[in-house]
């Protein structure tokens, strides 16, 4: 009997051994994806054994994640269900101050067939969407000549105010983060003379975008 537990101990053992390799093995790769796509995508590892203290190596921090933060959803759903998809690719996700993402989730077993851990990686569109924009402003044709009236009657919601936000950054070769001082200060006031302030939480909204604080928005737009 004490033999059969010595060994069933030492079985154990050796799995939580290799599983905590395993990992470590993981984390390179974390560092290496981080390290070719600075600023652009997160990469997280999470550690499914502990899921209340599952991130454990994260490079390109976006979303203000910290290392010891809990499992996500599809984490703990690994967790309950070893039959789950072991990748799920290119979803739309997004990142706490509402920036748009793109994720990749990819779960990692042991030899036994469990979920161990998971490598996720986020990628931040919003990044990319002003370079598509900026091109597009460079073929763009004009079919039209004057000044034309612009009037929408419809609501200015979130998605419309970062539509207009990103695409007057790339006018500047930038994205709305990056922008000066001063084209920050232009931009907001291009919003306010254009009525975007007229719109519930849209001093909030563009404060998200620009990075900066709601009172800063109201101080740019006087």
């Amino acid at each position: 009997m004490d033999g059969g537990a010595d060994g069933a101990a030492q079985r154990t053992h050796a799995g939580t051994e290799a599983d905590e390799h395993l990992i470590r093995e993981v984390e390179k790769i974390v560092v290496g994806l981080g390290r070719m796509f600075p600023g652009l995508c997160e990469v997280v590892l999470h550690d499914l054994r502990d899921p209340q203290n599952a991130v454990r190596a994260i490079e390109n921090n976006l979303s203000g994640r910290a290392v010891g933060d809990s499992a996500t959803e599809l984490g703990l759903r690994r967790i309950s269900d070893p039959q789950y998809p072991t990748v799920i690719q290119n979803y739309a996700n997004r990142f706490p101050d509402g920036r748009p993402a793109k994720s990749t989730s990819i779960g990692i077993k042991n030899a036994a067939g469990e979920y161990i851990a998971a490598l996720c990686l986020n990628l931040d569109v919003s990044v990319l969407s002003p370079v598509t924009l900026t091109l597009s402003n460079l073929i763009a044709t004009d079919g039209t000549h004057g000044e034309q009236p612009v009037e929408s009657l419809r609501d200015r919601n979130a998605q419309e105010l970062r539509h207009v936000v990103e695409a007057l950054s790339a006018e500047r070769g930038s994205t709305p983060r990056s922008l000066s001082r001063t084209d920050k200060r232009a931009l907001v006031r291009r919003l306010r003379e254009d009525g975007y302030f007229d719109s519930r939480d849209a001093a909030q909204a563009m404060a998200d975008l620009l990075g900066v604080s709601r009172a800063t928005v109201y101080n740019y737009a006087k």
